[in-house]
């Protein structure tokens, strides 16, 4: 049986705090413990604040091309620059959508530049962690270090999706499990040969661990347990699907 349960109390995070350790002793204040099997699911928003991964938009000096995509996209400028900043290229631009891969190779909306659950009245903008798998690798090292469990960490945001409508959280930064579970050559229940089939498993705990995630509510941690995945590495680079197979671009 997989249980998803959410890990309450966590502050507003700032740079330079240990999520690892913030991580577990609030998960210890709930009477709880990190299990041989777990896997711990966290929200971007305060990767990248305790990153120091932030900026303010009344800094920023766009460029006249940002200024000039702004018009088109009736987007604020300086938050334009940002996303071009963040940004490998334009994918598409309709409709005040900006659509962006990132330097890490995602495909989303701005870049993953996000300005929601910053500060009350801030005018700050949050960019996605520099190196995703890095930040998940050093949370699951120091949680290692505190426990004795080696538990995977996911890192997530959230995204859209090209033929659906809705947002789901999608894993941005893996370390310590596969990130996708692959079928092709073994057979289904009745004996015809798995083609095609791989399951992009961190998305999907991503978006199960989003359920007890509520943005309102604070709780940016999740741990989900039973779930029997596959130890690894681990890279949400695994899941990016590489340009000269996409059809959309």
């Amino acid at each position: 049986m997989i249980e998803i349960f959410p890990i309450a109390g966590i502050p507003d995070v700032v740079k330079g705090d240990n999520l690892g350790k913030l991580i577990v002793s609030k998960l210890a204040a709930t009477g709880k413990e990190i299990r041989k099997g777990d896997i711990i699911v966290i929200a971007q928003k305060i990767v990248s604040k305790a990153e120091g991964r932030i900026v303010t938009l009344s800094r920023v000096k766009p460029s006249k091309f940002a200024s000039e995509i702004s018009r088109l996209s009736e987007k604020d400028p300086r938050q334009v620059e940002v996303i071009l900043r963040e940004s490998a290229k334009i994918v598409r631009m309709k409709d005040g959508h900006l659509i962006t891969e990132t330097k890490h190779g995602f495909v989303c909306a701005n870049s993953g530049v996000d300005m929601s659950n910053v500060g009350k009245g801030s005018d700050n903008a949050t960019l996605l962690p520099a190196d995703p798998d890095k930040s998940a690798a050093t949370i699951r090292s120091e949680i290692t270090k505190l426990t004795g469990v080696d538990a995977p960490v996911i890192i997530t945001d959230t995204f859209g999706r090209a033929w659906r409508l809705g947002h789901v959280n999608f894993a941005i930064g893996i370390s310590g499990m596969k990130a996708i579970r692959d079928y092709r050559g073994t057979r289904d229940m009745y004996r015809h040969v798995l083609r095609v089939t791989e399951m992009a498993v961190a998305d999907e705990l991503a978006s199960a661990a989003e359920l007890v995630m509520n943005k309102a509510d604070r709780v940016p941690v999740a741990i989900v347990r039973g779930y029997p995945y596959r130890r690894a590495l681990g890279t949400a680079k695994e899941l990016v699907r590489p340009e000269e197979i996409d059809l959309f671009r």
